[in-house]
C-alpha cells in the first residue's frame, strides 16, 4: 500500500483545506486511515481516523466541530475536510493507514504500517 497526501497550502485564519490521501495497492474494509499533523519541534500528534470500510470515526478534541472525514472507496481516496481553520492548525500534516485497528488504537501512530509523504498547511493569523 502506497500513500500520498495532497491540499496542503497557506490560509488565513478562518479559512478551509481539503486534504486527500489517495491510496494505491489494495485496501481492505478493515484498514483505517489516520491523519497525523507535525509541527516544528513538536511531535507528531493524532488529528482523525476513520475506518475504511465507514464509520466509526475519531477526532482529536482540539479539532472536533471543524473537521470532518470522508472516503470515496472507488477512487482509493480519503479526505480530511478542514473548516475555521486556526494558526495552531499550521503543521505538516501526514495520512497513515493501518490494518485491524480498533477505535481505541486509532490515536496511536504505532498502529498505522503505511505512511504518506506529508502535505503543509500553514494558517496565517
Amino acid at each position: 500500500v502506497q500513500l500520498q497526501a495532497f491540499g496542503g497550502g497557506l490560509v488565513q485564519a478562518g479559512g478551509s483545506l481539503r486534504l486527500a490521501c489517495v491510496a494505491s495497492g489494495r485496501i481492505f474494509s478493515n484498514y483505517a486511515v489516520g491523519w497525523f499533523r507535525q509541527a516544528p519541534g513538536k511531535e507528531r500528534e493524532f488529528v482523525a481516523a476513520i475506518r475504511w470500510s465507514g464509520g466509526p470515526t475519531q477526532y482529536t478534541n482540539s479539532v472536533k466541530g471543524r473537521f470532518s472525514l470522508s472516503r470515496d472507496n472507488a477512487k482509493n481516496t480519503a479526505y480530511l475536510q478542514m473548516n475555521s481553520l486556526k494558526p495552531e492548525d499550521s503543521a505538516v500534516y501526514y495520512c497513515a493507514a493501518g490494518s485491524g485497528l480498533i477505535i481505541s488504537d486509532f490515536g496511536n501512530l504505532t498502529r498505522y504500517a503505511y505512511w504518506g509523504q506529508g502535505t503543509q498547511v500553514t494558517v496565517s493569523s
